[in-house]
C-alpha cells in the first residue's frame, strides 16, 4: 500500500461522510430510487429564478438523461409532465425505476431505458424538455450528449443542465467512503482508487461501487465514472453547441462564499446551472 494511501486513510477517520444514497440503502433507511424521489424537488431549485418547476414540466414530454434509479424522473411526472422517459447506462437501475413507478402509480406515464446518452434511441424532435442533472460530469463524451439533446428536442424545446464542477469539495464522487473535502486536489487518482478499494471492501455493495466508479474499460489508476468537467470546460462546450443560451448561473458552496465563487469558481461553485434552447 502506498504511503500516501495510508495518510489518506488516517485522515479520513476525522471527516464524517456526507449523506449518501448508497450508505442509506445499506443502512436499510431508503433505496437509491426512493432517495432520488425525495430529492427530486432539489434538482429543480437552481432553475427557479428562471422558471418554476411546474412551468418547466406541466404538459411536457420529458427526457431525463442519467436518470439513475428513476426517482427524480418520477418526481418530474408528479409535476404534471405528460410523459417522462429516463435513460441510464447502468442496466440494474431500470428494474429499480420500474418498480418505483408501479409503487407511485406512475407506470402509465413513465418509461425507462438502458441507453447511451450520445446515441439515444429516439427520433429527432421527440421531447419538449431534456434534463441532465448531475450527469454532464460523468459521460465520456459531453459534447456528444449536448448534440444528442439538441437532436431529440423539438424546436423551442429546452435542455436544463445542472452539475457540480470537478473541483467541488466532493467532485471526485467518492464521498460515499471518503469524507475529506477536495481530497482529489491533494492526492493522486491512483491513491484515491487504492484508498477507496480498502474502504468499500466487505460492504454488501462494495463490488458494485467499484464497478460503477472504475468502469469496465477504465485502467487500474483511472476513475472511469467522471470526466473531470470543469467550469471552464463547460463554457467552451456551451459556446460551441448549437443551442441558444437562455439562462446561466454559478451557485456558490454557501451564500457567504459568493465572492470566492466569483474569483475561484472551480473550487467554490457548488453547481453550474444552464438552460439551453433549440432555436
Amino acid at each position: 500500500m502506498r504511503v500516501a494511501t495510508r495518510v489518506l486513510l488516517f485522515l479520513n477517520r476525522f471527516f464524517p461522510l456526507p449523506v449518501h444514497p448508497f450508505n442509506l440503502a445499506n443502512q436499510g433507511r431508503m433505496t437509491y430510487a426512493e432517495w432520488q424521489f425525495e430529492r427530486g424537488s432539489a434538482t429543480l431549485e437552481n432553475f427557479r429564478d428562471f422558471i418554476s418547476p411546474a412551468a418547466m414540466m406541466q404538459g411536457k414530454t420529458v427526457l431525463d438523461i442519467g436518470s439513475g434509479a428513476g426517482g427524480k424522473t418520477l418526481y418530474y411526472a408528479t409535476l404534471g409532465a405528460r410523459r417522462v422517459c429516463g435513460v441510464d447506462v447502468v442496466p440494474r437501475y431500470r428494474e429499480e425505476a420500474a418498480a418505483l413507478a408501479q409503487a407511485k402509480g406512475l407506470a402509465d406515464r413513465a418509461e425507462f431505458l438502458c441507453a447511451d446518452a450520445t446515441r439515444l434511441p429516439f427520433p429527432e424532435g421527440t421531447f419538449d424538455v431534456v434534463i441532465a442533472n448531475d450527469v454532464l460530469e460523468h459521460v465520456p463524451d459531453p459534447e456528444g450528449l449536448l448534440r444528442e439533446s439538441y437532436r431529440v428536442l423539438r424546436v423551442g424545446g429546452r435542455s436544463y443542465i445542472n452539475f457540480p464542477p470537478y473541483y467541488h469539495p466532493y467532485g471526485a464522487h467518492l464521498s460515499d467512503a471518503i469524507g475529506i473535502p477536495w481530497v482529489h486536489a491533494y492526492f493522486r487518482e491512483a491513491t484515491l482508487i487504492e484508498a477507496y478499494r480498502v474502504l468499500v471492501r466487505g460492504l454488501p455493495d462494495g463490488q458494485a461501487r467499484l464497478d460503477l466508479r472504475l468502469g469496465e474499460t477504465a485502467g487500474p489508476e483511472r476513475l472511469g465514472y467522471i470526466n473531470h468537467m470543469t467550469v471552464r470546460r463547460f463554457e467552451r462546450l456551451r459556446r460551441r453547441s448549437p443551442f441558444r443560451t437562455m439562462y446561466r448561473r454559478r451557485v456558490p458552496l454557501r451564500p457567504a462564499l459568493g465572492p470566492l465563487a466569483r474569483i475561484l469558481p472551480e473550487f467554490f461553485v457548488k453547481a453550474v446551472v444552464c438552460v439551453l434552447e433549440k432555436a
